[in-house]
């Protein structure tokens, strides 16, 4: 196993995660907790971060944009409302920047009908609302979400992941309340170098994955 792998697979940091969030469930001050995946790959992680906190388990649509060079490197993200953040050396004038963000808005538009099989999203309004990802490289995409969910006046915005850059945690943690993440190494390439088995999550398993939440009961209010 190599000296950079951290977790087995998406479970094995699901559940480690799960676990530091409810140790610190009190000063995190969870209140109706609301736990929105960024998809496809967060999905199983937020789901037993779900329910641990037997909470209530969405997506947060968002979408890295990818370089002209390079589709892997983000050079920025969109949410499903067309809101974006940039990275730094990221033209806003760019014409491929253009067409990207409307290429990735048409898949997140796509992916909320899918994944939400014709429910609205999930109110964060007066709630805490953990946001999870696989792991945060640049931190892009995390930003997005957070800028979003915000917007939705939650009680408490909370970023969670097993895994980022320290560069990532310190951009996140401009925008969160809190940020909870497992390991943050001082060498960063990529993500699925901190896992021994990262396979990309099927959309058929995401599906199965959401809709098992969605027919559970109503989240209790003391929650």
């Amino acid at each position: 196993m190599s000296a950079f792998v951290l977790f087995h697979d998406r479970i094995d940091a699901g559940r480690q995660l799960a676990s530091a969030i409810s140790q610190r469930r009190q000063a995190l001050r969870l209140r109706r907790p609301l736990v929105l995946a960024i998809p496809r790959g967060a999905i199983p992680i937020a789901a037993i971060v779900a329910e641990a906190l037997q909470a209530e388990l969405d997506v947060a649509l968002v979408h890295k944009l990818g370089a002209p060079f390079n589709q892997e490197f983000a050079i920025g993200a969109i949410d499903e409302h067309g809101n974006r953040q940039l990275s730094p050396d990221a033209d806003p004038e760019s014409a491929w920047l253009a067409v990207e963000s409307a290429q990735q808005l048409a898949v997140l538009r796509r992916r909320r009908e899918t994944f939400g099989a014709g429910r609205p999203p999930a109110d964060p309004a007066g709630r805490s609302v953990i946001v999870v990802d696989d792991g945060l490289a640049t931190g892009a995409t995390m930003c997005v979400a957070l800028s979003a969910v915000r917007a939705g006046l939650p009680l408490e915005l909370i970023a969670a992941a097993p895994v980022a850059s320290q560069e990532a945690v310190q951009r996140v943690a401009a925008l969160a309340d809190h940020v909870v993440c497992l390991h943050a190494p001082d060498y960063f390439h990529a993500v699925g170098q901190f896992y021994e088995h990262f396979p990309q999550v099927e959309e058929d398993e995401a599906i199965a994955t959401l809709r098992r939440f969605a027919v559970q009961t109503a989240i209790p209010q003391n929650h």
